[in-house]
């Protein structure tokens, strides 16, 4: 029989059990951390979905170059979402930082942070429409844009006349004048090298700046949109036959460049020579356009319906009557007259 003492014995599976509960201990943390993430992740998604706090007819204008802190910042801000933080977190998680657009959007009412971050990422802008009416001078389109408080920018100089498109073009807020004047001179050359090509055969000018001071001409002369092309005829006809346009207009624009002459033109005027745009007295062509003919007038001088028409004069009403011969032309000068003179007896 030993004389040793009996070694105690450990209990069976004790610190397997302590294992057993360090990782139940383990798991229940973890599921409460993911518990807690997904209820934060819920709550911030449910945020971004909710309703926000833009009024009706909200607009925000994003400057070029902003990032996606300056975007978020100036959001909440101007009162269009209720925190830049969540904006910022889930534009970036969803990668869009850098899909944001500048320019002037509109917000809806009550539109979302989720809903205010797919209009900025369309880059669906305002559009403002800006207008150069047809025969502007081109220091009167200038004039017009420099008018315009939606560009910035000043203009270096102004162009040469007859290089403008002039119709009404789309622009964002904050777009410079110089860059639609230059939309407005390349409109132009995008039109002719459309036109250009074909043109009508035995024109009476060979080159496209020709065509546009004789369009210049049609466009100056009349407003309406059926007669141009009956203009331009009278006016082709003549170049072909070696006569004189006579068409007033050139000599308003050689004497004020253009500007309203505010009243008659002079017999002075009308005989003098010395006016390189005077077309009663000068062959040919004005040395230049005398204004920025629309589409209308540049297709009428290329493709001019074939007529025999040699004169015209306004008939009182605001259009034109167009005779073939000089005698029919004066038979409508002179019931111009003797309306004109009813018009004054009733007027006095």
């Amino acid at each position: 029989m030993s004389d040793e003492a009996p070694k105690p014995q450990a209990k069976k599976g004790g610190f397997g059990r302590v294992l057993l509960w360090l990782g139940v201990a383990l798991l229940v943390v973890i599921l409460i951390m993911a518990g807690a993430a997904i209820g934060g992740w819920v709550w911030i998604n449910q945020q971004f979905e909710a309703e926000g706090p833009a009024g009706p007819e909200e607009t925000v204008l994003l400057p070029r170059g902003s990032g996606l802190i300056a975007i978020a910042n100036q959001l909440e801000r101007e009162g269009l979402i209720a925190d830049s933080q969540i904006f910022r977190a889930m534009v970036t998680l969803d990668g869009g930082d850098r899909s944001l657009r500048a320019g002037e959007f509109a917000i809806p009412e009550g539109a979302s942070m989720a809903d205010i971050y797919a209009i900025l990422q369309s880059g669906d802008t305002i559009q403002h429409p800006i207008t150069a009416a047809e025969g502007l001078t081109s220091a009167m389109i200038v004039r017009v844009l420099n008018e315009a408080d939606v560009l910035r920018g000043e203009i270096g100089e102004i162009p040469a006349e007859g290089t403008l498109l002039p119709e009404t073009f789309l622009v964002d807020r904050g777009t410079s004048r110089q860059e639609l004047l230059d939309r407005m001179e390349s409109a132009q050359t995008a039109l002719l090298d459309t036109l250009w090509d074909d043109r009508a055969e035995n024109l009476p000018f060979d080159t496209r700046e020709e065509a546009i001071i004789l369009a210049s001409v049609v466009e100056r002369e009349t407003g309406i949109g059926s007669e141009r092309g009956l203009v331009a005829s009278v006016f082709v006809t003549r170049l072909r036959r070696g006569m004189r346009l006579q068409s007033d207009p050139t000599i308003i624009y050689g004497t004020t460049g253009g500007e309203p002459l505010g009243r008659g033109i002079r017999r002075s005027e009308l005989d003098n020579a010395d006016n390189p745009y005077n077309t009663y007295q000068n062959d040919g062509l004005p040395p230049t356009p005398i204004a920025n003919p629309g589409t209308a007038s540049i297709r009428a001088v290329l493709n001019p319906p074939q007529t025999d028409y040699l004169f015209f004069v306004t008939d009182g009403t605001g259009g034109h009557a167009f005779s073939e011969t000089y005698a029919e032309h004066n038979v409508h000068v002179r019931a111009l007259r003797q309306r004109e003179r009813e018009a004054a007896r009733r007027g006095g």
